[in-house]
């Protein structure tokens, strides 16, 4: 981050896109690649908690299907009917829909794009370090350290 001061405001959709599209280990990260993260809340240099826009074309998918042990989160829909995918099945949303991941519950989630037009929602998640993430559809348990780090383990403990 620059030693510029953090804008006042800004338009979000004009903010420039995450370099990086996901920091999973690369077998994984390559069924995320086509959404598109503007990390808003880095740009304000906002630090206990995260707000990205988030914008999935026709087919993607935000993230591998997880439950946080220590990290809230919450989507709001802006655009488009993506469909949230929990332990209890389906439920489709549209704009102006909004759902929300409490931390140690359990419930793996994931929000799939299965229409012809682009969804664009907001997410906002903390940052609480120590958090476990569960991936219970894929060999992969991830660990958010004490750096802001995620690092990325088998779920028998060996790292990627």
């Amino acid at each position: 981050m620059s030693d510029a001061p953090p804008p006042v405001a800004l338009v979000a959709a004009a903010a420039p896109p995450r370099a990086r599209s996901s920091t999973y280990p690369a077998e994984f990260a390559a069924r995320v690649a086509a959404r598109e993260k503007r990390p808003l809340g880095d740009l304000f240099g906002l630090t206990n908690f995260g707000v990205n826009l988030v914008r999935m074309p026709p087919g993607a998918v935000s993230a591998l299907r997880h439950a946080h042990a220590k990290q809230d989160e919450f989507v709001y829909v802006l655009a488009g009917h993506p469909v949230l995918r929990t332990d209890a099945g389906d439920t489709p949303l549209a704009p102006g829909m909004c759902a929300g991941f409490r931390a140690g519950s359990g419930d793996a989630h994931q929000l799939v794009n299965p229409t012809a037009e682009d969804a664009v929602y907001l997410e906002v998640g903390d940052r609480t370090a120590g958090d476990v993430v569960a991936y219970p559809d894929d060999d992969l348990v991830a660990v958010f350290g004490d750096d802001g780090a995620w690092r990325y383990l088998h779920r028998d403990g060996t790292p990627y």
